[in-house]
């Protein structure tokens, strides 16, 4: 560990939104009254039974909450087949693809329009890279009519077209943006844009755990149900915690949700993957942490993927909810701590994890988590039969059939 650990992993942030150097508010001078009555409004909230009521109904009702917790058999016996004698860890998936929507994506949203409609704003902001946030939010803004406006790359347009279409069928307006690479780091940068612009009347419904304080606060502690329902659900399966989380991270925040509720547990490991892309060594992948340098980005500073100049490189992954040049601050100050390990697993690597689960669970899990798949695929057999692993299955693999069948030389 590069720093001495504190007396709690689940402490921070600090009154500034600090985790260690890491976070703050890196924002526009006409923005920063805005942040702050988003802190004052969100506090507000948390501390409000009637509001956490409200929310807890919604993710009951509505979103289908508790997600059930899957224990992976054909899975895990597919990778002790080949694994030396008595190695082979059990393995078990966080279902949040079964949420309403089809992700992760939906708990944080609800509580955040919530938040919204407390506030007076009748008029959300998102943005998205695989789309999956978008759909998220739209389906909220339907819910409660509200006027939605998604703002999403155009690179990510393309290669989504089945969210771009149900974020229409919502009501939402979809805004292609052009500059940059076209996909969410350019989409964060429009919706910021058109913020500042539209301070009166907007709410700014940030999907991740990034972005200036307190949207990495906020976005941790309403995912955090993930994490919290996994904890009780291990236990009534297993009579115990698992040995090893594992989740994808792109901004990081299904791998939050799960993680945050288990740091103070230190029978508990953690790996977060990364989106290797073509590899560590090219030039072609989002693992910030494992290739990047601190900086500032989207108003919080943290690990980017960045050149000798500070400039931001452009990241690449075969999932558009993977490519982002950075990641939640939170997850950097953990990383430098070594409370969480961070690793990489390619598109080739994720592409044939999606192919086998697909094919062994009857589930088709979306790209992002294939990710995750693809290092248990490689720690599973390493570990005892009676090691448990649980993966924190974030969202369905319906969006990424095109481009899954692109890949593989399938014409749809």
């Amino acid at each position: 560990m590069n720093q001495s650990a504190p007396n709690s992993f689940r402490q921070g942030p600090d009154n500034r939104g600090r985790f260690g150097q890491f976070g703050g508010r890196f924002v526009a001078e006409t923005l920063m009254p805005l942040i702050l009555e988003v802190e004052q409004a969100y506090n507000a909230a948390k501390a409000d039974p009637a509001f956490m009521a409200e929310w807890r109904l919604l993710l009951k009702d509505y979103v289908g909450r508790p997600s059930p917790l899957w224990y992976a058999g054909r899975l895990t016996e597919h990778f002790r087949a080949t694994a030396p004698e008595g190695k082979g860890a059990k393995i078990y998936f966080k279902r949040e693809e079964l949420n309403h929507t089809g992700a992760h994506k939906i708990n944080a949203v609800m509580a955040q329009i919530l938040l919204a409609r407390r506030m007076g704003r009748k008029r959300i902001i998102a943005e998205t890279g695989a789309g999956q946030h978008g759909v998220a939010t739209a389906t909220a803004c339907a819910l409660f009519g509200l006027q939605c406006v998604v703002f999403m790359g155009a690179t990510d347009v393309e290669r989504q077209q089945p969210n771009v279409f149900r974020m229409k069928l919502l009501g939402a307006e979809v805004i292609p943006v052009t500059s940059g690479a076209a996909t969410l780091k350019d989409a964060m940068n429009e919706a910021l844009r058109d913020w500042v612009a539209n301070v009166h009347d907007t709410y700014y419904c940030i999907g991740t755990v990034a972005g200036p304080h307190p949207y990495p606060t906020m976005v941790r502690d309403f995912q955090c149900v993930i994490g919290e329902e996994a904890k009780e659900q291990m236990q009534q399966a297993e009579g115990r915690l698992p040995d090893v989380l594992v989740a994808a991270v792109g901004g990081g925040s299904s791998a939050m949700g799960l993680f945050h509720p288990f740091l103070d547990d230190p029978s508990v490991a953690m790996v977060g993957v990364e989106a290797a892309g073509r590899g560590m060594d090219t030039e072609e992948h989002a693992a910030s942490l494992n290739r990047g340098r601190p900086g500032v980005l989207h108003g919080n500073r943290t690990y980017l993927l960045q050149d000798g100049d500070g400039q931001i490189i452009e990241a690449h992954s075969i999932s558009a909810g993977l490519d982002y040049p950075g990641i939640g601050p939170e997850h950097s100050w953990l990383h430098e701590l070594g409370r969480v390990q961070y690793v990489g697993a390619t598109d080739s690597e994720a592409l044939e994890q999606f192919q086998l689960c697909s094919k062994l669970e009857g589930i088709i899990p979306a790209l992002e988590c294939s990710h995750g798949l693809a290092h248990i695929a490689k720690l599973a057999p390493t570990l005892d039969r009676d090691k448990i692993i649980l993966l924190n299955l974030s969202g369905r693999g319906d969006k990424d059939i095109f481009t899954v069948a692109k890949h593989l030389g399938v014409q749809l």
